[in-house]
């Protein structure tokens, strides 16, 4: 067994182990002040200083480089050409602003030096001696110049900077790809796997990428602003920060959603453990269920199929949703946008379910349709083939055991064994293991008495959560999104809705679990139904 619930801490740079984040803020500031002037100059604009608290903070920190300066530029109504990386520092272009920050920035350093943050490195190494994987990521193309002239460089196991993400195309923050690329590259999965960030952007990629623990380090007295971005608890130190504290983290149970209802004391009961000083924990997550669900924002709901709309049963074919929470679940989508996201097949969640006018998202996200909007994942579509090749392999190999229930997918399968006898299990998970290593194009996700094989790509329910919100333009900041599911694949979605949604699980008994609440059973999910559908 593992020793601990987590795999690895992945690092931001700037502001979280070393002390650089001033003197990128000075490059900026001399090399945007040196261009606004020259506006000034030739132009008769109105010369406006370049702030840290109000232009830094807001449009550049955290961000891959030539975003941030369009971000700034544009803040200030100017557009100018993208350009090319060869651009001379003095040509009016982004690049051209970017190289000349570059040349800024390196002279601030050789000058000043740059110091790391004590408590980050004894952080460092104390996981490193526990044998937790460690990677750094960051936006910055001198990250690793920086690093080796902090002696830090030699702590970590994988760097994912701003000129990998260039080379290996990878999307910047605040999208989480460059965080799960490190988290990869570590041989993990985000659910496994800590973020720490000081930056707005950095604390957003970790919420967006679904990782299990987001902490955001708050260098310039933005507690409230790191909490509403994404982080799950917020130090103004990592001194603060222990890896048994990280482990009580993840192995904290929830909450039942009726005895926590219009009780906070419940919420905070439920947090008690990884409730301690100078450790500030999202006050989203502290509020109870009635005050979140019916505070005013609109409920955008999504749902799980099996386990949630219907009872867990012992074949999938039997698993059929009840005439009375089929009438529930028709009332509460006339009145709120409702998506049920299964790992069914699309059309077979579909016909099961069997309500119009319904967001249908099935194989785990891969297929979705509804709202006039459909998608199917590209990536998935092209292990179509592979998948049938496996079927017909996991067939013969473990198919005619007596109990094995192995159902075919379009973008993945499932081997059920709830009805084997023990004594075939190893062998079952044999077979299944050796399939998934015998092909990196897929990867394995272990659920309910079942084996769930799916391509290996960045997709995954949670993913289908944000995928809907952005198509049919809908706004988080306005809603509040509710994704409720019992399985191992929902809590990638239930790690994307926290802190700016709530997940609530459904299981029958104690469960480690990134959701706010727990219900016990489809029941208490209609009797839910029930009550928000008459407000």
């Amino acid at each position: 067994m593992p020793k601990y619930s987590f795999d690895a801490v992945i690092f931001d740079m700037d502001g979280v182990i070393t002390k650089t984040a001033l003197v990128h803020a000075q490059a900026w500031k001399l090399v945007f002040d040196e261009y606004l002037r020259l506006r000034e100059e030739r132009d008769n604009e109105p010369f406006r200083e370049f702030t840290h608290e109000v232009d830094y903070l807001n449009y550049v920190d955290g961000k891959p480089r030539l975003e941030g300066i369009q971000s700034f530029l544009e803040s200030r109504g100017i557009n100018l050409p993208i350009g090319t990386p060869e651009d001379a520092a003095d040509a009016e272009t982004v690049y051209a602003i970017g190289n000349k920050k570059n040349t800024k920035f390196r002279d601030v350093l050789n000058t000043d030096g740059v110091e790391v943050y004590p408590s980050t490195k004894a952080l460092i190494e104390v996981l490193k001696k526990d044998g937790i994987k460690i990677g750094v990521v960051s936006s910055s193309k001198n990250c690793e110049f920086v690093l080796e002239a902090a002696d830090m460089l030699k702590y970590f196991d994988t760097r994912v900077d701003g000129m990998i993400a260039v080379e290996q195309n990878i999307v910047g923050k605040p999208e989480g790809d460059m965080f799960i690329k490190a988290a990869l590259n570590l041989g993990t999965t985000a659910d496994k796997s800590v973020v720490v960030e000081d930056a707005i952007s950095g604390v957003q990629s970790g919420r967006n990428g679904g990782f299990g623990l987001v902490i955001g380090v708050a260098r310039s007295d933005n507690v409230e602003e790191l909490n509403k971005n994404g982080a799950d608890v917020t130090v103004t130190d990592l001194e603060y920060i222990s890896v048994d504290w990280m482990e009580k983290w993840f192995s904290k149970t929830l909450p039942a959603l009726f005895d926590a209802w219009d009780n906070k004391d419940k919420m905070v009961q439920g947090y008690a453990d990884v409730q301690i000083d100078n450790i500030v924990i999202n006050p989203s997550y502290l509020r109870d269920p009635k005050e979140v669900l019916l505070a005013g924002k609109k409920p955008v709901f999504f749902l799980d199929y099996d386990g949630t709309l219907t009872p867990i049963v012992e074949r999938p074919e039997l698993a059929v949703i009840s005439q009375a929470m089929k009438d529930t679940v028709t009332q509460l989508s006339k009145k709120h946008t409702t998506a049920v996201v299964s790992g069914r097949m699309r059309e077979d969640v579909e016909n099961l379910v069997g309500i119009e006018g319904l967001f249908y998202a099935g194989s785990h996200g891969f297929d979705i349709l509804g709202g006039g909007v459909s998608m199917v994942q590209p990536e998935a579509q092209e292990t179509i083939p592979l998948v049938t090749q496996i079927i017909e392999r996991l067939k013969k190999e473990v198919g005619t055991i007596e109990g094995v229930i192995i159902e075919e997918k379009k973008f993945s399968m499932a081997v059920h064994y709830r009805l084997v006898a023990d004594e075939h299990l190893e062998l079952i998970e044999a077979a299944v293991l050796a399939v998934v290593e015998a092909h990196p194009q897929l990867r394995l996700m272990r659920g309910k008495k079942v084996y769930e094989i799916l391509p290996a790509i960045d997709w995954n329910k949670g993913k289908a959560v944000r995928w809907i919100m952005k198509a049919m333009n809908i706004s988080w900041e306005d809603s509040t999104v509710v994704y409720i599911g019992d399985d191992t694949t929902d809590e990638y979605a239930f790690r994307v809705v926290r802190g700016r949604g709530v997940g609530i699980l459904v299981a029958d008994g104690p469960r480690p679990s990134a959701a706010h609440f727990q219900l016990s059973s489809p029941d208490q999910t209609r009797k839910l139904f029930e009550m928000l559908i008459k407000e």
